[in-house]
Formats: C-alpha cells, structure tokens, sequence
C-alpha cells in the first residue's frame, strides 16, 4: 500500500513540516495535509516528518492523493506502492512539488515556526523585509518546471507580490505568511472559527481563482502519471 511506500522515507533530518498519512482510500484524501508541526495533524494518523531529503517524496505523496477528486464512485479505491518508474521522471516529480507547495492542503503557517515553504524570494515579490528562510527558493533554483507547472507558479507570484503591496500599510504584517495565511488574512473566519469561502477584497478573489485554476489544470497533467506509475490501478 501506499503508505508503506512513504515509511521508507522516513529520515531524522531537520524538520521543515509535517506530513499527515491517513490510511490509503481515497475518501480519507481530506485528512491528507501538511502543518509546520505534528500536534497540527489529524490524531490517529501516521505522520511523516518532512526534510530537504525526503521533500520530493512528501510532495509526490501529498500531489498523488490529492490530483484525483473524490467521488462516491472512487471513494474505496486503494492507493498502492508504486513502480520505480517515477524514479527517473524528474518532470513528474517537480509538477508533485509545485501542486503541493500552492495547493489549499498545505497548512504550513508561519505562526507555528520558521516558514521554510515560501517559493520566492522577497525580492520577488516585493516584500518589506527578508523572509527568516529561502530554503524553498533555493530548492526551485534550476529546476525546469512544465507549462503547467510555471503557470501555477506564476499566478501564486502574483497573489504574493498583492498581499505584499497590501500589507505595507496594515498594522500587523506578517513578512514569513505562507499561502494558509494569506489566504486567512484576505478571507478572514466566520463565527464558528472556520475560513470564508470570499474575501470582500475582489482583487484577491480573481488573483486566487486563477491560482487554483491553474491548478486544476496541473493535477490534470499529474493524473495519468499516477496510474502509469501504479499509485493507483484503473
């Protein structure tokens, strides 16, 4: 199964976030996410610790399962430990890479650590201040990334550089916010503590909507690999 697949990654490096592994069915997807944290994760679920040696593998874990939407039809079907085909598909391994660092799972927040997880420089998106990491960043340095993949890459850009332009004149400006937290500055929560589904910013809903379209359209080109690879069987 999948998620003996993922044990064999398992590496006492220096911890950058944490990876939630819930069974192998793809109705328990939801409760797949990343946190800065273990104690952020689901209780009862085997949690993976992340580092700069087992990031790719996280990633095509976290991409693989979450590609593919759940319906009632599918929502049994096992995820499997796959073939070493994915081994050598560096293209594969970088579309996993960029769909999690910008997907809406990954709950990484600056509030509970260092933000190791922010995809540009400051300089790209215009910050104020220097980010307290650019692990990340070093990380895509050289990396070539598909159509799709810079699509995403670039429409996250421009939600950065907006939030960016928008906090220089707030009072409490968060320089490390990862993409949770953007996301929760524009939106906000509503009385029972949960994300709104629209910010009253209409800049930011377009620069969001086109950031999870773009999206979209990646874990579409990632589907297929799944199924080649054996993580899923048709």
């Amino acid at each position: 199964m999948l998620n003996a697949w993922i044990e064999t990654f398992r590496d006492e490096g220096e911890m950058i976030g944490s990876l939630s592994c819930k069974l192998n069915d793809v109705q328990n997807n939801r409760m797949v996410y990343l946190a800065t944290l273990p104690s952020r994760l689901p209780v009862g679920c085997k949690v993976l610790k992340i580092n700069k040696r087992n990031l790719l593998a996280a990633c095509t874990y976290f991409s693989v399962r979450h590609c593919i939407e759940h319906t009632w039809l599918n929502d049994r079907d096992q995820f499997l430990y796959p073939n070493d085909g994915y081994k050598n598909d560096k293209g594969f391994q970088n579309d996993c890479l960029i769909s999690t660092l910008f997907h809406h799972q990954n709950r990484i927040k600056s509030s509970d650590g260092i933000n190791h997880w922010i995809p540009f420089t400051a300089r790209e998106t215009d910050a104020m201040d220097n980010f307290q990491s650019t692990f990340m960043s070093d990380f895509l340095k050289n990396r070539k990334l598909s159509k799709e993949a810079k699509a995403v890459f670039e429409a996250g850009k421009a939600l950065w550089k907006y939030y960016h332009q928008t906090i220089k004149t707030a009072r409490r400006a968060v320089v490390d916010a990862s993409l949770y937290e953007i996301r929760e500055y524009f939106k906000g929560r509503d009385e029972k503590g949960r994300l709104k589904a629209k910010s009253t910013d209409e800049r930011f809903n377009e620069l969001d909507a086109a950031l999870r379209l773009a999206l979209k359209k990646l874990a579409e080109k990632i589907q297929p690999k799944v199924y080649e690879y054996g993580f899923l069987q048709k």
